[in-house]
């Protein structure tokens, strides 16, 4: 089964949400937009959900709320410290007023690229170049 394509509205709100840092560094993972801070994402798109990385205290609050989710990109592959939430990047009014907070999407982004900065700093693996026979 073929992955949605992010709407063009989604990835214009996503963008709009990341913090204005020099360090944010904008990349694709599974094809879809995310925000990576030290080498260690903390936020993308994937189909029509904006996931967020927490750490549990707050990942735990987040998924109190209507529509959101742990992060599954495949059937049985959850990425434990990745939350969904569908609703809130669409822009549905009724679920941001209830929220009370019309920045709640950058603020739960805040969260996530505070809690990715604090994380190692994540060097990427050397690629190896396999040996034509």
């Amino acid at each position: 089964m073929a992955w949605e394509k992010s709407s063009e509205s989604l990835i214009e709100a996503f963008y709009q949400a990341l913090p204005d840092d020099e360090r944010v560094e904008r990349r694709k993972m599974f094809g879809f937009p995310c925000a990576f801070v030290n080498g260690n994402m903390f936020t993308g798109l994937h189909q029509k959900d904006l996931i967020v990385r927490l750490p549990e205290a707050a990942r735990a609050e987040l998924l109190e709320l209507p529509g959101t989710s742990l992060f599954e990109p495949m059937a049985g592959r959850v990425m434990r410290e990745y939350v969904a939430v569908p609703r809130a990047m669409q822009g549905d009014a009724e679920f941001l007023s209830a929220q009370g907070d019309a920045e709640f999407l950058s603020a739960w982004v805040e969260k996530s690229y505070e809690f990715a900065k604090a994380l190692p700093v994540k060097v990427p693996k050397k690629r190896t170049r396999k040996k034509k026979a």
